[in-house]
């Protein structure tokens, strides 16, 4: 059976450098194929060229048995063709279900159907399992959330060939296994998927096959049920890894406690929550989507104010009331959202 999208000799530089050299891929009617590569293997150049991103040097991309070149990613969604990117595209000032329907607006007449859309996106959103309010601003939704979105708007679109680039990133646990099922419906209904991650577990899970990339080149296909983490980890870096057996913390018991958190509090958001850090420490924050803990990240860097609560560095109280007052005191915050909160995207490096 011939393979509903093929990809060979696929070549792409940037000013000389070579991003990509000799790079493929084959995907099946009703398969989901992992491509994986370390950063900078050519993964997400490879996906914008086939979505039309991007133009190739050279090359051939064969789709439902036919030679293509997507000059534009209208071009490539209307042959059926979806991408979920890794970094967030959407329009913050309009509400879930106008962002779902971009270039897919419901009409009445010669009006926008909002009422329709939504109503739309409640459907979508019900068989995603997911609870999000289509009349809602898009920009006031979670980086996880925001995702959903994006993986909604794929599949209302009917694509044959669905591309999720680290689609769980910013996704609690509950909600990678609602999306992998909703990946094991596509799959069944004869979708293709191409799914892009760095976590093996996850691959071991949803994919049928793994295709590696590693410096721009193809490498090698593995079916995914006959082989070994180690397998694809070798393949990725070129050669064997030894993984160190995990060791005890070697922070002392007793070691001085740089950071003191005291009854936090900030509306339903967060509430009564306390702990320490102590020096030479990691100190990791866990739980599901809404849990609070991007929240009290927020209050602790002065993003969000506080209702209540006490911030002792090196033992000496301190009042955050901004950022300012954050970056003073010694701390620093890296967003999960590290576009829209972390950068100035339109200036230099």
């Amino acid at each position: 059976m011939a393979a509903l999208l093929s990809m060979k000799n696929i070549k792409k530089s940037f000013s000389g450098v070579a991003a990509l050299k000799n790079a493929e891929l084959e995907l099946n009617k009703g398969e989901v194929l992992a491509l994986m590569g370390e950063n900078g293997a050519g993964k997400s150049t490879l996906m914008k060229i086939l979505t039309g991103i991007y133009a190739k040097d050279e090359g051939a991309i064969q789709f439902e048995g036919k030679e293509v070149e997507y000059k534009t990613v209208s071009e490539s969604e209307e042959a059926g063709i979806a991408i979920v990117h890794q970094e967030l595209n959407m329009m913050n000032d309009l509400t879930v279900a106008q962002n779902l329907f971009i270039g897919q607006e419901r009409m009445n007449g010669l009006f926008i159907d909002d009422r329709r859309m939504e109503k739309d996106a409640a459907a979508l959103f019900e068989k995603l399992n997911v609870d999000i309010e289509p009349g809602a601003k898009i920009g006031d939704l979670t980086v996880g959330k925001q995702q959903m979105v994006e993986i909604a708007k794929a599949i209302s679109a009917d694509a044959k060939v669905i591309v999720f680039d680290e689609p769980s990133a910013a996704l609690s646990q509950s909600e990678i296994e609602e999306l992998f099922k909703v990946i094991r419906d596509l799959r069944a209904k004869g979708t293709g998927i191409i799914y892009i991650s760095h976590r093996m577990d996850e691959i071991n899970v949803i994919s049928d096959r793994v295709t590696v990339m590693r410096d721009g080149e193809y490498v090698g296909t593995l079916i995914t049920k006959d082989c070994t983490k180690d397998d694809i980890i070798k393949l990725m870096v070129g050669r064997t890894v030894f993984m160190e057996p995990k060791t005890a913390s070697s922070v002392k018991q007793d070691a001085e406690v740089v950071l003191k958190c005291e009854h936090l509090s900030r509306g339903k958001a967060v509430k009564d929550v306390s702990f320490e850090l102590h020096k030479g420490e990691i100190l990791g924050f866990s739980g599901l989507m809404g849990a609070g803990r991007t929240e009290v990240a927020r209050l602790l860097f002065g993003a969000d104010p506080m209702d209540e609560g006490k911030i002792y560095i090196h033992g000496k109280e301190v009042e955050i009331r901004s950022t300012e007052d954050a970056v003073k005191a010694g701390i620093g915050y890296l967003s999960e959202d590290r576009k829209r909160y972390g950068l100035l995207v339109d200036k230099s490096v």
